[in-house]
């Protein structure tokens, strides 16, 4: 495990103070993430995409397999608008596009989530599989079906969350600009 955190937070995201961050985590331009939420970078980096919104007492975890060591190569990356709602756990292999982890949901290490994927409130997936694009897991069997329509926009969510969060608590400052860290060539 890396020695010390180091958090990237790109301009326009807002990352509580109160938000328990460990290890490698990058926060693409527009993430929002809660106070109470946990992202912890165990066995490599976690990059997370453009819009993505983490709400309290989530947890998203890149947890290190029995025996193994960190790795910088060992990226988890997550995908930009995805929802990771109330008290999920997330510890998928890796994570596309426009999903919603509901609240209270737990995803296993094994798991892949595509892009335009829901899993429901509660639901627990344990076993190794890739899930196809636009599946809902739903019910207490865990059923999967495939999304009639696709996931809307959390715009409006997401704009909402900038304005607010930011007078009711400390926010860590944006410390990583991509435009001033390329190299003149």
């Amino acid at each position: 495990m890396p020695v010390e955190n180091n958090v990237k937070i790109l301009p326009k995201s807002v990352v509580c103070e109160e938000s328990t961050l460990r290890g490698d985590i990058t926060f693409s331009a527009g993430c929002v993430v809660h106070p109470s939420a946990t992202i912890i970078a165990e066995a490599g980096p976690i990059i997370i995409g453009e819009n993505c919104i983490v709400e309290e007492y989530a947890t998203i975890a890149h947890r290190l397999a029995d025996g193994a060591s960190y790795d910088t190569n060992n990226i988890l990356s997550i995908g930009s608008h995805n929802v990771f709602e109330v008290g999920c756990t997330v510890e998928a292999a890796r994570i596309g596009d426009k999903n919603v982890f509901e609240s209270k949901s737990f995803v296993g290490r094994g798991v892949t989530v595509s892009s335009g994927c829901v899993i429901g409130a509660g639901i627990q997936m344990r076993t190794a599989q890739l899930m196809p694009e636009n599946t809902i897991v739903y019910g207490q069997q865990a059923l999967q079906r495939e999304a009639i329509e696709k996931q809307g926009s959390q715009t409006l969510q997401i704009d909402f969350l900038r304005k607010v969060l930011p007078n009711y608590h400390h926010l860590r400052k944006p410390n990583y600009d991509p435009k001033k860290a390329r190299s003149v060539i």
